[in-house]
């Protein structure tokens, strides 16, 4: 999907919502698990991460534009779940074609083993995007950009408690790390090819990295569950061609467990794509 097809979608949806698909069975409502075991009885796990999956999707599509699944959540289970992650991915590609796909994989190594990754996620999954970490420097990237409009989600500044411990620190020329991994990975790729991981708990950070990275897309994980501000995140790091795909995960796919789970989940999604075209309106881009 190309910069300008991903910002079509955000104004025809009204909405920048993606929706992270961590699919764990021990959080799975018991009715779908049931269903699963009265079909395959105990080899129930491939049958209840799709079917949750595909529930999710047909409940919360009509209100965002992008699905995040996890590959921890499917590679944990085996070949059970990197079947379920397939027939997930396909699934959007047949039902929902429209909309962006990323695999949140956090992929990057040496030269050849990323040509290797990307070639997984990029022709024989064939997903949008996918998050790969920086640390290994340009060679352990670029094999990731020979693709015509797929996309590297670069790790920037991230959410987690740990994320201070490496990427605040300074050098001498006081530049914080995750500012050299946004100035310096925009030699190797450009707006049109990358994105830039930044969490939503991060707040007022987001007018730095716009500094630094004034155009690129932000995929903000950390809305909802995790305490992270939409309003905030829009505040500082919201462009003219809106820049942002914010992540919500538990706070729409598990916010309820009961039998209603699908429709509890729309109506959360519903409730953030309203709060986002909000959002939208101000920069006139619905």
């Amino acid at each position: 999907m190309t910069r300008q097809e991903l910002i079509q979608q955000i104004r025809e949806k009204q909405s920048f919502l993606c929706v992270g698909l961590d699919t764990d069975i021990n959080k799975i409502p018991q009715c779908v698990i049931d269903e699963a075991k009265s079909h395959d009885g105990e080899d129930y796990i491939f049958r209840a991460l799709c079917e949750f999956n595909a529930l999710i999707i047909d409940a919360t599509a009509p209100y965002c534009v992008a699905y995040k699944p996890n590959l921890a959540f499917y590679e944990a289970y085996g070949v059970d779940g990197l079947m379920a992650f397939e027939a997930t991915i396909d699934y959007l590609k047949e039902e929902y074609p429209d909309h962006f796909i990323i695999a949140d994989a956090k992929r990057g190594d040496i030269g050849n083993t990323s040509k290797m990754y990307a070639k997984t996620f990029f022709e024989a999954y064939d997903v949008d995007a996918l998050t790969v970490a920086p640390y290994m420097g340009e060679d352990s990237v670029t094999p990731f950009l020979g693709y015509d409009d797929k996309w590297v989600i670069l790790l920037a500044l991230t959410s987690n408690k740990g994320s201070h411990d490496f990427q605040l620190t300074e050098d001498q020329q006081g530049e914080r790390l995750f500012e050299k991994v946004l100035r310096t990975s925009q030699q190797w790729g450009n707006a049109e090819n990358m994105m830039y991981v930044v969490g939503a708990t991060q707040g007022q950070m987001f007018e730095d990295i716009r500094k630094v990275a004034p155009d690129h897309f932000l995929l903000v994980p950390g809305v909802g569950a995790q305490g992270g501000s939409l309003q905030e995140v829009c505040k500082y790091g919201i462009t003219k061609d809106c820049g942002l795909l914010v992540n919500s995960s538990r706070g729409i796919i598990y916010a309820s467990n009961g039998e209603d789970f699908a429709e509890v989940a729309a109506q959360k999604a519903k409730d953030l794509q309203q709060e986002m075209a909000v959002e939208l309106g101000k920069i006139g881009l619905v």
